[in-house]
């Protein structure tokens, strides 16, 4: 496994990051889970990464049944906190009433006193960015929080927020969470620039586009049994992509995953990992062994002349544009 620095704290994070989004407390039995997130561990990724929303909180807790045991120090552990968890009006969202209670709740569910990166998971357009800004720094302060980043903010929505942290001398985001793949790149125009600038990493999520670019799913033929697409917790996503103009280039990179020695899943990951803006890739996994083999992603070097081959082979399919960075409205 390599490692990279998250932005321009000294924390340095696995390349491969192990994500439970889809999978733990909901697809997947916890005792399955557990050995999914051992087979990470043996692989070398240190770096997991869940949310307070995922499965209705079910999945920090399973994760954090998992992670049991292991010795604290060598593992970075990230959250995220905005979307509702509850029904009452404060349920969800960035003010310091939720984030306070949140973080609470995550802490409990995780068996750990502090989470290594805490994010805010949207944009929160109803409470003042400083008041969420002075809350997040109060849990850096209080040792429940050691960094602090955002997941799918746009490029002026980071940029407030670094320029007012800034002018209230207040702890500065590290890291941002968008979805990234060679399919989705909507975040290289304008939030790689800012984020360059102000010294944040992209941690990114959803490398093999809803697994669009592991090639399993081929133009013409319905989704494979027991496939994402075929999931009702999961197929909403996939189906931005899941279209034979998509599944007929994605079947091209068949030969360029061959000239690396790797599977095209691998291929996908290793590409975001060709951006130096990206600290580290975000994989799930339903059976052990897809972790191990995603893992192999990590410390590949793909030569110029093959992304301009992989760019030649998408450029009808690519989304690129900024405004589609998820804001949740």
């Amino acid at each position: 496994m390599k490692f990279r620095q998250l932005g321009r704290s000294g924390l340095q994070v696995s390349e491969i990051a192990y994500g439970n989004w889809l999978t733990h407390g909901s697809q997947i039995k916890d005792d399955q889970a557990v050995q999914c997130v051992y087979a990470a561990l043996d692989a070398g990724i240190t770096t997991f990464d869940t949310a307070d929303v995922y499965a209705g909180t079910a999945a920090e807790a399973v994760l954090g049944k998992a992670l049991k045991g292991q010795r604290r120090e060598s593992i970075v552990i990230s959250t995220k906190v905005f979307f509702p968890t509850g029904p009452g009006p404060n349920d969800g969202g960035l003010s310091r009433k939720h984030i306070t209670e949140a973080i609470s709740g995550s802490l409990s569910r995780l068996g750990t006193d502090y989470v290594d990166l805490y994010q805010a998971h949207r944009f929160d357009d109803r409470t003042p960015l400083e008041e969420t800004l002075k809350t997040f720094d109060d849990l850096v302060r209080q040792g429940k929080v050691l960094y602090i980043g955002v997941s799918e903010w746009t490029a002026d929505q980071i940029g407030r927020a670094m320029t007012l942290a800034d002018e209230l001398v207040l702890d500065r985001f590290v890291s941002n969470q968008p979805q990234y793949s060679m399919l989705w790149r909507v975040i290289e125009k304008e939030v790689v620039p800012l984020c360059e600038r102000e010294g944040l990493s992209q941690i990114v999520w959803s490398p093999l586009a809803q697994g669009i670019l592991t090639g399993k799913y081929r133009p013409g033929h319905p989704p494979p049994t027991g496939s994402r697409a075929t999931d009702e917790t999961g197929s909403h996503w996939v189906k931005t992509f899941l279209r034979d103009e998509v599944l007929e280039r994605a079947q091209q990179l068949t030969p360029i995953a061959q000239e690396l020695g790797l599977t095209q899943a691998q291929l996908a990951v290793a590409w975001t990992l060709q951006n130096p803006n990206v600290a580290a890739a975000i994989v799930g996994a339903s059976r052990p062994e897809q972790i191990r083999e995603s893992a192999k992603a990590a410390g590949v070097s793909i030569d110029p002349a093959l992304m301009r081959r992989i760019d030649t082979v998408l450029a009808p399919v690519v989304e690129r544009d900024p405004a589609k960075v998820d804001s949740a409205k």
